[in-house]
């Protein structure tokens, strides 16, 4: 007899809990099947870049000169057929210069980021809009402080080049955005979409698993079946 009032008291914060994290329940199955219905690579538009041929990095006396003093990491990669030094320094500052005689490259323009995009990118010359974020202005779908260049193709790709790298630096498709929408729904996360362990998720989660363990100890209680006489 000391059971059932035991089990139905489980059975009310079960369905209280029920009330409680039943939102939050269908919220994260929708986006999980949401963030799981395509391959990650398709979700990172990894399918629209165009491999580039792999060219020999030769260089002869590079110098650098004018390197800044500061400088915290400088990478070599092969642009238009020349090798070139992307420096950036401890502020963050990025700049590209010619790795054989360290002379400064320009900043790329619109029209060069447009070009880029139309040769490494599926197609990536059907241009709507291009326009320039500088690197306090990033835009919420690339969050990275870098200044880039955002080609706006035709069916709803963003494609990032970085003004002062000459590189693509992301690439975002609306699938793209919709898993990220998801993910910060998924994670309660809707404004940096970042933070995996804050104190709303962690509740709710704790909810959710009393809940699921007080439903397993009600699943072992004893139904007897009503008996009604006319």
């Amino acid at each position: 007899m000391a059971r059932k009032p035991l089990m139905l008291t489980l059975a009310k914060w079960h369905i209280w809990l029920g009330w409680v994290v039943g939102v939050p329940i269908a919220m994260w199955l929708a986006t999980g099947l949401l963030m799981v219905a395509r391959p990650i690579e398709e979700v990172r538009g990894d399918h629209l870049r165009r491999e580039a041929p792999a060219q020999p990095l030769v260089v002869e006396g590079s110098t650098l000169a004018g390197a800044e003093a500061n400088l915290k990491e400088m990478r070599v990669v092969m642009q238009q057929g020349r090798a070139v030094a992307v420096l950036t320094t401890l502020d963050g500052a990025v700049s590209r210069v010619d790795f054989a005689s360290g002379t400064p490259l320009p900043p790329l323009d619109a029209a060069a980021a447009q070009a880029l995009v139309a040769a490494r990118i599926t197609d990536g010359d059907k241009v709507a809009k291009v326009t320039l974020f500088p690197a306090d202005k990033a835009p919420f779908d690339f969050r990275r402080p870098l200044a880039v260049w955002q080609v706006a193709l035709e069916d709803g790709t963003n494609v990032y080049v970085g003004r002062d790298t000459g590189e693509i630096e992301a690439v975002r498709t609306r699938w793209w955005r919709a898993f990220d929408f998801a993910w910060g729904l998924h994670i309660m996360d809707l404004s940096e979409r970042e933070d995996t362990s804050h104190p709303i998720l962690i509740i709710f989660a704790a909810l959710s698993l009393m809940g699921a363990l007080i439903g397993c100890v009600l699943m072992f209680r004893r139904r007897k079946a009503r008996v009604t006489t006319p």
